[in-house]
C-alpha cells in the first residue's frame, strides 16, 4: 500500500509549481543556523546528523526525499503504515555540544496529510521547552511552526527537535529545520479580542493599506463610523490609529451617463480621488493612486476603454493615457496630497484601455509610466495583475514585460484566498519575479469575511454555500486570513513591500429589510458596487446585476460601522496579540446517504480553537430527528448532536435520490463497469488510484498526470433506466494547463456537457447537467479532459439522479393529417452552454441540488435555457406502430395465401 501512496506523491510531486523555493524569515537574517543539515540536503541516513528514537521500524516508513522541498531539493519525508491500529510515533533530534546563555528561536516547515491522514508535529528544546501540537493540512500546504526560548546559563549536551505521530496512513514531510539565536529583545504580545501571530520580517516601511475608494459615496448614503469607544469618528483617523499607513483609491475617468448620472462602485472620479487623498494626508497615510483607464469597473475579463477614447487609434490612445495619468496626479499634488505610488492598469491580465494586442498594451503601459517619471521621477509604479494560482502566469507577464523593456518598479498581484490557491504558491511566484528581475511585490488586493450573513439585500461574493471555505468565516478565521498574507509577504524578504486590503468599510447603508430605500439609495449616490445608470456603458454585467455591496461581510467594521477585532491586525502583526482561549468553530459535518440506506454518522467532531488548536470530541447525533429524515425522504436536513463536554453541534444530512452510477466513487474492486480511454500513441496516464487525499469522498478517485499532454476518456454504459429527465454531476481538482475538460452524457444522437474547471489542490469542482431526456433506458456518461503537459488532477463521485418524468407526447393523427412525418423531422437537440465566469465566480455546488423539485415545469425550463428538445416518438409508440404494421403484412400474406390456394 505505501507503494501506491509513494507512486502518487512522486506523480503530484514531480509537478513544477510545487517546488517551491523560499525565502527564510528569519528574526536577524545575519544568524546562521545552529543545526546540521536542517535542510536534509544530505542523507540522513548516512551522514548520522539526525537521531530517531522511539520509532518502530515496521510500521512507519522513512524517506530521505526529492519530491518536493521548501529550501533546496530534498525533505525528510515519513508515512505511517495503513495497517496500525493506534497511533504512531517517533523523534526527529539532534544534541547540540554546547549552546550558550541567551534567546533562541527553533523554527521548521511542516506539511503533510489532512483530515484523518494528518500527522502531528510538536517542536521541543531540551527537558522543558515544548510547541503546541501542529497538524498538516494537505498537500503544498507548508506551514511554518517555531518555538522560542530562553537559555538562562550555558548548555552542555541540549537536545532539540520534535516528536512526529499520526494515525493509520498519516504522512507528513519536513524541512527547513532551523535553530537561530535571536539578538533583538522579544515583544510581548499585546491583550487584545483576538489571537494573531506576530509577522516576522517586517520593515519598519512595510505597507499596511486599505482600498477605501467607496468611502465618500457610503457617507454621503447616511453610513457612519465609530471608533472602539463607540463615538463617531472620522474613519481615517480610526484606521492610522489602527496602524493603516497607506489608502488606495481607483481613478475612472469619466463614470456618469449622458444625464450626469453616477455608474456607482464610489463614482470614483478624480475629483472624488482629492477627497479621499486630502483625508488620508491629514492622518499621515500615502496614497497610491490606482488608474483603471476606463469609465467603470475593469479586471480580467473585461477593459473597456473610456467613453472619450472608444474611437482613438492606438497612438492618440497612447497620448490620451499620458495625459489623463499626468494630469490627475498634477491636480492630486495641487491639493498637497502625498502621492506614495502610482498603478498603471488594474488587473490587466489581458488587456489594458479596450487593448488587447500585446505590443499595443506595452505602448499604453509605457505611456502611464512615462506620465509619471514626468511627474516625479522618485514615485513607484506598480502594474497590477491576478490569478497567481494559474501555473506560468505570471513567470509569462514578468518574462514578456522585462522582453519588451516596460518602465515598472512593482509588480502587484490580488490575492482572495477563495479563487487564488495557497498563499505559499503566491510567496514562490512573487519571489522568483522578485529575484530574477529585480522588482519589488506587493499584494494590493485581499480580504476575507467575518460572517456569512448578507447586510443590504444584495448578495454576497462569498457566503454560507462557499464549499470548504480555506477558513473559517468568523472573525478570527478574517484574522488569521490576514495575518498570514501579511507574513506570506514578509516570508520574500526585502522585496515584499506590503498588503492593502480591498475595502474594509464597504458596509450596507440599509438593512436588507429595506431593500427599496436601500436601492435608491446606491441609484442617487453610487454607494452600491453598480448603478442602473451603469447599463449604458457595461449592458452585460452591471446592466444585469446592478445592486448593493457583495463585500459588506468582508469588511473590518460590522454592519452598524463598528470597529472589529481585526482591525487593529495592522498594529498587532508588530507584537503579536493574545486572548483567552475559546472554541472559534466547530469543523461542519456532512453527511450523504442514498435513499433507503442508513447514514453513518462520525462517532466525534472537530473543535477549532480561536488560537488554531483543534480536540476531538465525542458527539452523540439526534436519532429520532435521523429517522425522521429518513422517512421523509429525498432533501437536506440538519441533524442536531451534542458533544462531550456538552456542546451543540449539528451535522447537515442530505438524503440523495437513487444513484444510477455503478461504483461511482470507485471505491469497489470490481471497476469492470468504467472504460478509461486514451488516443492511438498515449501511454496510460490516468487510472484508479487509492489515496484519501485526493479523493472527495472515500479513499479512492481517478488519478491523471502526465509530463506531456493529457488526453484521455472516462466513461460508463448504464442501460435500464426507466424514461424521464435525469441530473449528472462529477467532482474534479487539480491544476491545468491549455485545459479542455468537460462532464458529457451521451443519449443516442444527443450530446449533453458542461465544462469542468481546477483550481488547485483540494478545491473540489462539481459541473452539473440537468434535464437530460432519456427515453429508451441507456444513457453513457463520464468526463473528456485534454490539458497540456504536466497538467494533473482526479476525478470522483459521478451522481446520475432521475429528476422527472417525460413529457406527455403528442402522437400524429395518421388519418387526418398529410404532414405525418412532421413530428420526426427535427431531432437535432442543441445546448447552449453559459458562458463560465472567470476565477471570482464561486464553482462548487453540493450535491443536495442535485435534488430538483419534481414539480418544476420542463418546458419552462427549457425554454429558459435555451434547450429545444426532440419532438420524437417514445419506444413505446414505435412498437405499436411496428407491431401494426408486420401484423397487416401477415395479414396480407395470408389471404394472398389463402386465394392462390384456392385458385389451384
Amino acid at each position: 500500500m505505501f507503494k501506491k501512496i509513494q507512486i502518487l506523491l512522486l506523480l503530484i510531486g514531480l509537478l513544477a509549481f510545487t517546488l517551491i523555493p523560499h525565502t527564510q524569515p528569519v528574526i536577524n537574517a545575519s544568524q546562521q543556523n545552529l543545526l546540521v543539515n536542517g535542510s536534509f540536503e544530505q542523507d540522513f541516513f548516512a551522514d548520522n546528523s539526525w537521531e530517531l528514537d522511539n520509532i518502530n521500524w515496521n510500521d512507519i516508513q522513512l524517506n530521505h526525499s526529492n519530491e518536493t522541498a521548501i529550501d533546496g531539493s530534498y525533505t525528510f519525508n515519513f508515512f505511517v503504515s495503513e495497517t496500525v491500529e493506534s497511533a504512531e510515533s517517533f523523534q526527529l533530534s539532534q544534541e547540540l555540544k554546547q549552546l550558550p546563555a541567551g534567546n533562541y528561536q527553533l523554527s521548521a516547515y511542516i506539511m503533510g496529510g489532512a483530515d484523518t491522514d494528518a500527522a502531528q508535529v510538536q517542536l521541543f528544546a531540551g527537558d522543558g521547552e515544548r510547541d503546541d501540537v501542529h497538524l498538516t493540512t494537505g498537500w503544498a500546504d507548508w506551514q511554518r511552526i517555531s518555538l522560542t526560548f530562553a537559555l538562562a546559563e550555558d548548555q552542555s549536551l541540549f537536545a532539540i527537535g520534535m516528536n512526529i505521530s499520526g494515525n493509520s496512513e498519516a504522512w507528513g514531510f519536513i524541512d527547513d529545520v532551523r535553530l537561530e539565536r535571536i539578538t533583538e529583545p522579544e515583544v510581548a504580545p499585546v491583550e487584545a479580542d483576538i489571537f494573531v501571530e506576530r509577522v516576522d520580517g517586517l520593515a519598519e516601511d512595510f505597507i499596511k493599506g486599505v482600498d477605501i475608494s467607496t468611502i465618500i459615496s457610503l457617507e454621503e448614503s447616511g453610513v457612519k463610523f465609530y471608533n472602539e469607544a463607540g463615538l463617531e469618528q472620522d474613519i481615517f483617523k480610526t484606521l492610522s490609529d489602527a496602524g493603516v499607513n497607506y489608502i488606495r483609491v481607483k481613478v475612472w475617468n469619466d463614470p456618469y451617463d449622458e444625464q450626469g448620472n453616477g455608474y456607482g462602485g464610489g463614482n470614483n472620479d478624480v475629483a472624488t480621488a482629492i477627497k479621499i487623498g486630502k483625508r488620508a494626508t491629514k492622518h499621515n497615510m500615502a496614497l497610491l493612486v490606482n488608474f483603471h483607464y476606463s469609465d467603470f469597473w475593469v479586471d480580467p475579463a473585461k477593459q473597456q476603454a473610456p467613453k472619450a477614447w472608444q474611437s482613438m487609434n492606438i497612438v492618440e490612445k497612447e497620448q490620451a493615457v499620458y495625459q489623463f495619468t499626468y494630469d490627475t496626479l498634477s491636480a492630486l499634488r495641487d491639493e498637497q496630497i502625498d502621492i506614495g505610488m502610482v498603478q498603471v492598469g488594474n488587473e490587466t491580465n489581458n488587456a489594458i484601455a479596450g487593448e488587447q494586442d500585446w505590443s499595443s498594451m506595452v505602448q499604453l503601459f509605457n505611456a502611464g509610466s512615462q506620465a509619471v517619471r514626468d511627474f516625479d521621477d522618485s514615485t513607484p509604479i506598480a502594474l497590477h495583475f491576478t490569478n497567481p494560482e494559474t501555473e506560468g502566469r505570471y513567470r509569462t507577464l514578468a518574462a514578456n514585460l522585462a522582453e519588451a523593456n516596460v518602465d515598472y518598479d512593482v509588480f502587484a498581484s490580488s490575492y482572495y484566498p477563495y479563487w487564488h490557491g495557497t498563499l505559499a504558491n503566491l510567496t514562490t511566484e512573487l519571489s522568483h519575479i522578485a529575484d530574477t528581475y529585480d522588482k519589488q511585490v506587493l499584494m494590493v488586493e485581499t480580504s476575507y469575511a467575518y460572517t456569512a450573513e448578507d447586510g443590504d439585500g444584495h448578495s454576497n461574493t462569498i457566503s454560507s454555500e462557499e464549499v470548504n471555505p480555506p477558513y473559517p468565516f468568523t472573525i478570527q478565521g478574517q484574522a488569521n486570513a490576514l495575518r498570514d498574507a501579511f507574513q506570506a509577504m514578509a516570508d520574500i524578504g526585502e522585496a515584499g513591500i506590503g498588503l492593502f486590503y480591498w475595502e474594509p468599510a464597504w458596509l450596507p447603508v440599509g438593512p436588507p429589510n429595506q431593500f427599496e430605500q436601500n436601492q435608491q439609495l446606491w441609484e442617487t449616490y453610487g454607494s452600491g458596487w453598480a448603478s442602473s445608470y451603469a447599463a449604458s456603458y457595461d449592458p452585460d454585467d452591471a446592466g444585469q446585476w446592478y445592486g448593493g455591496s457583495s463585500v459588506d461581510n468582508q469588511a473590518l467594521f460590522d454592519f452598524n460601522g463598528y470597529p472589529l477585532p481585526t482591525l487593529n491586525i495592522f498594529n498587532h502583526i508588530e507584537t503579536g496579540a493574545i486572548t483567552p482561549r475559546e472554541v472559534d468553530f466547530i469543523q461542519p459535518v456532512t453527511v450523504e446517504v442514498p435513499l433507503g440506506q442508513l447514514p453513518s454518522f462520525p462517532e466525534h467532531v472537530t473543535v477549532v480553537y480561536n488560537d488554531r488548536s483543534e480536540e476531538r470530541e465525542a458527539v452523540s447525533w439526534n436519532q429520532a430527528e435521523i429517522n425522521n429524515a429518513l422517512s421523509t425522504g429525498v432533501n437536506t436536513y440538519i441533524i442536531q448532536g451534542t458533544t462531550a463536554s456538552e456542546r451543540n453541534v449539528s451535522a447537515q444530512l442530505i438524503v440523495l435520490a437513487e444513484n444510477f452510477v455503478r461504483n461511482p466513487s470507485f471505491e469497489e474492486a470490481d471497476r469492470s463497469m468504467w472504460t478509461i480511454d486514451f488516443p492511438e500513441g498515449f501511454t496510460n496516464h490516468a487510472d484508479f488510484t487509492h489515496g484519501r487525499s485526493n479523493s472527495r469522498t472515500g479513499e479512492y478517485h481517478v488519478h491523471f498526470w502526465n509530463d506531456r499532454i493529457v488526453d484521455f476518456r472516462l466513461s460508463q454504459t448504464i442501460t435500464g433506466l426507466e424514461p424521464g429527465y435525469y441530473t449528472l454531476s462529477m467532482a474534479i481538482q487539480g491544476d491545468a494547463s491549455e485545459e479542455e475538460m468537460y462532464l458529457f452524457a451521451q443519449v443516442n444522437e444527443e450530446r449533453y456537457q458542461e465544462e469542468a474547471l481546477v483550481n488547485g489542490w483540494g478545491n473540489w469542482y462539481v459541473p452539473e447537467i440537468t434535464d437530460i431526456r432519456v427515453s429508451d433506458g441507456t444513457i453513457t456518461i463520464g468526463t473528456q479532459i485534454s490539458a497540456g503537459t504536466e497538467s494533473w488532477g482526479s476525478v470522483d463521485d459521478f451522481y446520475l439522479a432521475w429528476t422527472g418524468e417525460l413529457e406527455e407526447e403528442n402522437f400524429p393523427d395518421y388519418e387526418n393529417s398529410d404532414d405525418q412525418n412532421d413530428t420526426n423531422s427535427e431531432n437535432d437537440h442543441i445546448l447552449n452552454e453559459e458562458a463560465r465566469n472567470d476565477s471570482e465566480s464561486s464553482a462548487n455546488m453540493d450535491k443536495s441540488e442535485n435534488n430538483l423539485d419534481n414539480n418544476n415545469d420542463l418546458s419552462e425550463s427549457n425554454e429558459r435555457n435555451g434547450e429545444a428538445l426532440p419532438e420524437t416518438a417514445t419506444p413505446l409508440y414505435n412498437w405499436l406502430v411496428g407491431g401494426s404494421i408486420v401484423i397487416l403484412i401477415g395479414v396480407g400474406v395470408s389471404i394472398y395465401s389463402y386465394r392462390k390456394k384456392i385458385n389451384e
